[in-house]
């Protein structure tokens, strides 16, 4: 009694502990004098990792290009940045019997921003982040069980939306007008790439 007791209580705290979804009404951190331009996503080269959903290149593209117009293009600055993105491997999970904490779902994508003004990329080297479901009360005990395979492409995607901004106002002095003008100085990059070719070390986000 006293086990089952406990149990109930740490799904009850997993619960109430989840993180909510993001109110995107609320206006965003500063971002200097960012404003989204291009929101370019290319899936192509995308793994299903281990025993997986199958989902297409169309799909994740459709799903990250929305959810970070939704919550990148709230920005309203002067100067335009266009954020390139590569899906580089996912697994969606399969239903299966409901075990506490199961394994998530898991998407792995590799970001770099360009300036237009400047022509050149912002960030050193490309981004890579491996995005897993936000703990929800339908995931509590698997997604796979809960969930249909758009709702698990769309939840990664607004997550993957969500740490793509934050990491942009983690680095929001890249968007200064000092920064800009530093960058105005030097040589034009001959094209902007439409992904990061190579990624840099993997930032695991929930």
């Amino acid at each position: 009694m006293h086990l089952r007791a406990a149990f109930v209580a740490l799904v009850a705290a997993l619960v109430l502990g989840a993180c909510a979804a993001e109110d995107l009404s609320r206006p965003p951190e500063p971002l200097g004098e960012f404003q989204l331009g291009h929101n370019i996503t290319v899936a192509r080269n995308a793994k299903p990792v281990g025993p997986s959903r199958k989902a297409t290149a169309e799909e994740w593209e459709t799903a990250i290009e929305a959810a970070v117009a939704r919550n990148i293009g709230r920005y309203q600055g002067d100067k335009l940045y266009h954020i390139g993105i590569g899906v580089d491997a996912y697994a969606l999970a399969l239903p299966g019997v409901p075990i506490l904490l199961s394994p998530k779902s898991v998407l792995v994508v590799t970001v770099s921003v360009w300036d237009d003004t400047a022509r050149r990329i912002v960030n050193a080297e490309p981004r890579r982040f491996t995005i897993f479901e936000r703990l929800a009360p339908e995931t509590v005990l698997g997604s796979g069980l809960t969930q249909s395979r758009q709702r698990q492409i769309d939840n990664l995607a607004a997550n993957a939306a969500r740490h793509i901004g934050n990491w942009l106002v983690e680095n929001k002095a890249w968007f200064s007008p000092e920064a800009a003008a530093a960058r105005a100085l030097l040589p034009p990059m001959d094209t902007a790439p439409a992904v990061p070719a190579e990624a840099g070390p993997a930032d695991p986000a929930d």
